[in-house]
Parts: structure tokens; sequence; C-alpha cells
């Protein structure tokens, strides 16, 4: 095949974008308006049409696209360089110009790097800028959507990628029954390039059986996943299947954030929901009962998501939890008790248990200086034990 189904069947104008219509409403409103608004962010899993979406605009409206990737213009040297004289110089063939910026998320955020050089050309940029990514939430692009509009492309639902891969299993005349494009949109996840990818891939084989339960390698960001928590109303019991943190540090942001969603009644049910699933988070600990984790789950899944009466819109800006904080710093403290109970243990021979039960009681003895020096206690240590 001369060319890979993604590209060959890339959408050409906005009637090709299926299944994102406000995403499509969206960018139309963007481009009418500026300079408005400088610069528009899609964000969204990988395979929603992001990029695909852009290149579609371009054509309806009879613009340059100029597309630079993010990863290529990590820092503040190489933006001024590059993306700088792009938002300067008029179009030669066409009535002006798109800048495309793929993988903004790549872009570093320290003062030295290209985050707030990419604000300052936002600023006076010429044409409008469309930056893409998959997590906007990072706390490194605070700085940029505070500039930009801000558009999510959802993960298409089944109805649609079996829609798109029927189109092009027939172009192709491919023979392939509407059930296995099914599980090729269930396998999918949303991600239509993968789809399409999977099509190609399946296309030469006549007998293979596709698993649906295969996972494909996809993290979300905490950030997303409370989104989709606090917004959305649904019975959630697989959203955090795809965060890299533990259930018991989702919780933790989970608590942190319900104030900043949640008002009178929603509030109360969902801090019930919360200390449910603490309850059973300690007796999980405490005895063993590792069976129970499916009921943490479903408290601080499904019964956050159903503490509110209807689904919820707008902004918020979550926050880190600072009771991580908090148990790092006790963690800290703890860590020197402990080696201050070792090594006078170790001294006097007795058990660092009953050292660390006695540890109060011998405070004064060990705040003696000829006894830190003896116990060669360190400087942070003897710091401690002054506090």
């Amino acid at each position: 095949m001369s060319s890979t189904f993604i590209e060959k069947y890339r959408p050409k104008n906005y009637l090709d974008i299926l299944g994102q219509d406000k995403a499509v409403q969206e960018i139309k409103s963007f481009l009418d308006q500026f300079p408005k608004k400088k610069a528009l962010v899609l964000h969204g899993q990988a395979g929603t049409g992001k990029t695909s979406l852009v290149h579609a605009a371009a054509k309806e409206n009879n613009l340059e696209i100029l597309e630079l990737n993010a990863s290529d213009l990590r820092n503040k040297d190489k933006l001024e360089g590059i993306l700088k004289p792009a938002t300067e110089q008029i179009s030669l063939f066409k009535k002006g110009k798109i800048l495309l910026m793929d993988e903004v998320d790549g872009v570093t955020g320290t003062d030295r790097g290209g985050i707030p050089e990419l604000v300052r050309i936002i600023q006076s940029t010429k044409f409008p800028i469309i930056m893409t990514c998959n997590d906007v939430w990072q706390s490194k692009l605070s700085p940029v959507r505070a500039k930009s509009k801000v558009v999510e492309l959802k993960p298409l639902d089944i109805g649609t990628i079996v829609s798109i891969l029927s189109r092009v299993a027939e172009k192709e005349t491919l023979n392939k029954n509407s059930q296995f494009l099914k599980l090729i949109a269930i396998k999918s996840q949303g991600d239509m390039r993968a789809a399409l990818n999977d099509l190609q891939s399946y296309s030469a084989s006549k007998d293979i059986e596709i698993d649906v339960n295969e996972k494909r390698d996809t993290q979300e960001s905490i950030f997303i996943i409370l989104k989709k928590l606090f917004k959305e109303r649904a019975p959630f019991l697989n959203l955090f299947d795809s965060s890299p943190l533990s259930i018991d540090e989702i919780l933790l942001w989970i608590e942190e954030n319900i104030p900043k969603e949640y008002k009178n009644e929603a509030l109360a049910k969902a801090y019930e929901a919360l200390g449910n699933a603490d309850v059973f988070r300690g007796r999980i600990y405490k005895n063993q009962y590792w069976r129970f984790l499916v009921y943490q789950n479903i408290f601080q899944s499904a019964g956050i998501s159903l503490a509110k009466s209807s689904p919820l819109s707008g902004f918020t800006a979550y926050e880190k939890p600072k009771r991580i904080l908090k148990i790092w710093l006790n963690n800290q403290k703890f860590e020197k008790k402990k080696t201050i109970a070792k090594k006078y243990a170790r001294h006097v021979h007795c058990s660092s248990k009953r050292a660390m039960r006695d540890f109060n009681l011998l405070r004064p003895i060990l705040n003696n200086p000829k006894v830190q020096k003896q116990l060669d206690l360190s400087e942070e240590e003897i710091e401690f034990l002054k506090k």
C-alpha cells in the first residue's frame, strides 16, 4: 500500500470530522473572532483528531498551515529562533496562516525555559496559534491556559469509530464484517488512529482473532481523572485504571478537591462516600483483606461522582493534596526519631522498640551534648531533638 490509512483518510474538511461537533464549532468561533483570543489549545487523548481538525480548519479558511512540533521547540532559544519569526511573516500564497504547535506539553516550564517565552509570543502574534496536547491541566501550562481558548476533544464512541472503519473498509474493498469492525473499535478505546492502524494491519489476514482485553499503553493524568469524576455523573468503576497513582494517593487528591466542586447536600454525600472508602481502606491494611479494595474503589469513584444530582460545568483548578506534604513531613520526623532511638538502643543494649516507646522520657538525656557526641548524632538529629 502506498500510504497508511491514517494519512490516506485524514479528514479534509469540517464535514469529515465525526463525533467532535462541539470542537468544530469552537475552532470556527476562534478563527472568526481572532484576535479576540490569539491562541487555542486542543486537548484530549491520542487519536481523537486534534491535528486533523486544525488541518481541516486551514483548508476551510484557505489558510496556510505552518506545523511545528513542541519537542523541537522545547526551550526559549528555539522558540525565539523558529516560532517567533513565523508569527510575524505573512503567508506568500494564501490569505493568512495558522501556526500549529503539536505536543505543547513538551515545552519546558522553567523561567529559562519555553513556557514564559511561548506566552510572550502568543501576546504579540499576528496569526492564530493553535496548540495540541494530551494533558492541558499540567501546572506548568497554567500561563498558556490563561492566554488561550481551551477546547477538549472527547474519545470517539464505538458507533462513530465503526462508521469510519466501515467507509474505509468499503473503499479498500476489505471483506470485513461489522462484528469484526466493532471489535477493533472496542479495542481502540476511543483512539481513531489506533483503530485505523489495527484495520490496516489486520487487512491482510483472513482468520485473525482480536483481543479486546489487550490494554493499550495509555495513562491519564490525575487532573483529567478528577475532571471526569467531578464534572461528569456516571457510575465510574474503572476510572482509576489508567492512572499511575495508587488508589490511596488518588483518595488524597479527591479529599483535597471535593470542596472546590461540591456544595451543600452534594458536598455531604461526597464526604460520606469518601469516609466509607477510608473505612474500607483501614480494614484492608489492618486485617490484610485485599478483597475489600473493590468496595474502596466503588465509594471512591461511583460514590463521589453520583453524589451530585447532575453533571457540572466550568473550569476548576485542582490542587495537589496538602496532606501528602504533611504525611511526608511526619514521616521525616518519624525517621529521625527512629534513627536516634536505634543509636541509643545499640549504645545501652536495649531494644529499639523500647527506646521509641520511652523517647519523650529520654529526650532530656538525649539533649545532653556529651550523650549526643557518644551516640554520634548528626546535625539534623540534634536539631530535631531541640524542637
